[in-house]
């Protein structure tokens, strides 16, 4: 069944840049920039997924640390 939408909690990297993991999968990724991030996030999604069960929505919720 496909999910709607999909959850990722970002936060800044202690090494720089920003770590990324989705809510309720086991899908993680980090970036130098958000915009890069935005992108591996995407690509995480493919790959975790297939075909048409990815999510239609991804969606970044930036948390402080």
């Amino acid at each position: 069944m496909k999910d709607a939408e999909i959850v990722f909690a970002v936060k800044e990297s202690p090494e720089g840049g920003y770590e990324a993991h989705a809510l309720g999968y086991p899908i993680f990724t980090q970036a130098e920039s958000v915009d890069e991030l935005r992108e591996m996030v995407r690509d995480a999604v493919r790959c975790h997924f297939e075909g048409d069960s990815i999510p239609a929505v991804i969606r970044l919720s930036f948390t402080s640390n």
